[in-house]
């Protein structure tokens, strides 16, 4: 009881079927400058068939001074992943991570001193930086990398996150006080298995802005996004717009808005056809893929 009342943080990583990329990232984790006893990692195997179990329990044995926890969610999806890791953990402070990336060594500490030195903060994000192992591709504009990489930097000071901008999935921090208010992932919605809805952040920190719950920009809590090049190819890069523009139906229709929506993505044509005059032939062609598979899923109904 004593152990858990010291904990002020909870880093949660969701993994599925990616054991040697986990590997990096918990590597990261090890490699944290605050101070151990602050802080707990909970590694919640969402349904592997690959040796992470094993893996994730050789780690655990080769750092023996680490609270890392292994935890078995059965439910496949990222958002039952993420719920489970809630209910396990004890920091009162809980923040995300994912599989496919790695953190800096003050990324905890950052976070820490976020919430400790700033009341109002009931949420926050860090910066995001995108690694291309194989190289970026030239198709590759700033508007095609948000849905791939969803880089974010908005400059070396802490700020309130700008309006309309909410955290990465990947690099997100809230208060479970907030979560006790507003609820947590909501499980129609998220990643699950190899399918590519998403939506669950948003649909969060929509939550969260409703209530007037204040969100943080962290500079110092610096996540580098290892993107692959199996997540370059076409075929992925239709389905992941495709899948945007179901879930931006999915969250509309609960919020009430789908008439929005539609007008919205009117207006977003527009846009697309004015950036396709300024980008070379080949991001051209790229953001026209995008909008077109986006309002497939917008439109089309799901079967």
């Amino acid at each position: 009881m004593y152990l858990c009342a010291m904990i002020r943080l909870s880093l949660i990583v969701a993994t599925y079927n990616r054991s040697e990329q986990l590997m990096i990232t918990l590597d990261s984790v090890a490699r944290q400058t605050a101070k151990s006893e602050a802080w707990e990692c909970i590694v919640v195997d969402n349904n592997s068939t690959d040796d992470t179990r094993e893996r994730i329990a050789t780690f655990c044995a080769q750092h023996p001074t680490l609270a890392i926890r292994y935890i078995f969610e059965p439910q496949q999806g990222l958002s039952y992943a993420r719920n489970a890791g809630i209910a396990a953990s004890n920091g009162d402070i809980v923040t995300f991570i994912d599989d496919d990336e790695r953190i800096v060594e003050e990324f905890i500490e950052a976070y820490i001193e976020l919430f400790d030195t700033t009341p109002d903060a009931m949420s926050a994000g860090g910066k995001i930086i995108a690694e291309y192992p194989d190289g970026r591709p030239r198709w590759m504009s700033h508007y095609t990398e948000q849905p791939i990489a969803n880089p974010m930097d908005f400059g070396e000071d802490i700020t309130r996150f700008p309006a309309h901008r909410i955290p990465g999935g990947g690099n997100m921090a809230i208060r479970r006080t907030a979560l006790e208010r507003v609820g947590i992932f909501d499980t129609t919605l998220g990643r699950s298995g190899k399918q590519l809805i998403g939506g669950e952040e948003s649909d969060l920190f929509e939550r969260l802005a409703k209530c007037g719950m204040a969100c943080y920009y962290v500079p110092r809590a610096v996540m580098y996004h290892i993107i692959p090049a199996s997540k370059l190819t076409d075929d992925y890069f239709e389905r992941l717009s495709y899948n945007i523009g179901v879930s931006q139906r999915r969250r509309a229709m609960l919020h009430n808005r789908t008439t929005q929506l539609y007008i919205g993505e009117c207006i977003k044509w527009c846009a697309t056809l004015l950036l396709c005059l300024m980008h070379r032939p080949a991001q051209s062609r790229k953001l026209l893929t995008m909008r077109h598979n986006i309002s497939r899923g917008i439109f089309q109904r799901e079967r």
